[in-house]
Formats: C-alpha cells, sequence, structure tokens
C-alpha cells in the first residue's frame, strides 16, 4: 500500500462508495475502505474523521464556491442572479468523476439513516452558506434565506438531472441547474 500515493482522497471516496453500495454502509469499515483505496488506515484518517464524512467530502469547497461566486456577482443583481452566480461558480468544480459516482451515492445514502441524516445536515449548511453570503451583500434576511433555499433546491434537482442524463455528454452541469433555478423562479411567480 502507498502511503504518500497522490489522489488517496479521491481513492477513497471511490472505495468508500463502491463498498457501501455492495455489501451496506454499516457493514463496511474503515479498513475495508482504506484497503479498497489502496491506502493504510492512517491514510484515511489524515483524510476523513470518520467513514460518515467521505459523503460530504467536497462540502467545504462546494459552500466556499457558491459563496464566492453570490460576493463575486455584479453589484446589481438581484439576489436570484446572485445565487445563480454562485451555482455556475459551484458547478464548475463538479467534473466526470462526481457524475459517475452520483447514482451509486444516492442509493448509498438512499439504504442508510445515518447517511440520510448527514445528507440534511448538509443541505442546511449549504442553503445557511448561500443566505449569509447574500446578507452580506445588503439582501433582507427573510429574501436572502429565500434565495438560499431555492439556490440549494435548483442545485439538488440540476445535480440529479446532470448525474442522470447521459454519462458520454459533454454538457455541463451548470446548465442543469442554471435550468432548475430558472424552473423554480418561474413556479414561485406563480404562488402569488
Amino acid at each position: 500500500m502507498g502511503r504518500w500515493e497522490p489522489g488517496a482522497r479521491e481513492r477513497l471516496v471511490v472505495a468508500a462508495v463502491d463498498l457501501f453500495t455492495e455489501q451496506g454502509y454499516d457493514a463496511t469499515t474503515v479498513a475495508q475502505i482504506a484497503e479498497r483505496a489502496g491506502v493504510t488506515k492512517s491514510t484515511f484518517f489524515r483524510h476523513f474523521p470518520d467513514k460518515r464524512e467521505l459523503l460530504v467530502a467536497g462540502q467545504e469547497t462546494l459552500s466556499r464556491l457558491l459563496t464566492e461566486g453570490i460576493a463575486d456577482a455584479p453589484a446589481d443583481a438581484s439576489p436570484l442572479e446572485a445565487v445563480a452566480a454562485g451555482l455556475e461558480r459551484a458547478s464548475s468544480a463538479m467534473g466526470p468523476m462526481s457524475r459517475e459516482l452520483a447514482p451509486r451515492l444516492k442509493a448509498a445514502v438512499a439504504a442508510s439513516a445515518e447517511l440520510q441524516e448527514r445528507d440534511a445536515l448538509k443541505s442546511v449548511s449549504l442553503a445557511a452558506a448561500m443566505t449569509t453570503a447574500l446578507v452580506a451583500r445588503g439582501v433582507p434576511d427573510p429574501t436572502a434565506a429565500l434565495a438560499g433555499e431555492l439556490g440549494l433546491l435548483a442545485f439538488k434537482r440540476g445535480y440529479a438531472q446532470w448525474s442522470e442524463d447521459d454519462r458520454d455528454g459533454k454538457d455541463e452541469l451548470s446548465g442543469y441547474t442554471l435550468a432548475a433555478l430558472d424552473e423554480l423562479r418561474t413556479a414561485s411567480a406563480s404562488l402569488g
């Protein structure tokens, strides 16, 4: 087993998702994940505090990219235009590996109450990050919270559609998340 091989973090995520899909989350051990990834247990723990954290490995990066995109949106951008800028920035970090893992990750989460709870906490955190970024732009709290929730829903809907569509396609995630945001904007206007 290579101790300092490049890509260990990504290999650990892939190994975990594969094992969670094959034998279930509860039956999978850290030792099995490390072995499948070709690293030591200590390497696993250098990257992740526990096996739950594997499935939210990119959350900090995703949150940072969403908030940076919102912060960098033009000063005259509406709250949803700023959210769209955040979605575009965050979507740029999702590549072929994310697309390939998505269906297996979805299945693993669906099969485990613990992972469902962790996924829900991730969602709350991402919506809160977008809300905070919008408030920092001067958007009133209720409007920022609603725009943050719509941004989260657009990301989740767009990501789900992107991951289910043709994997050989070269289409970018941002097209899906922005289309989902437009659909939600239209839907919310009809609530009146």
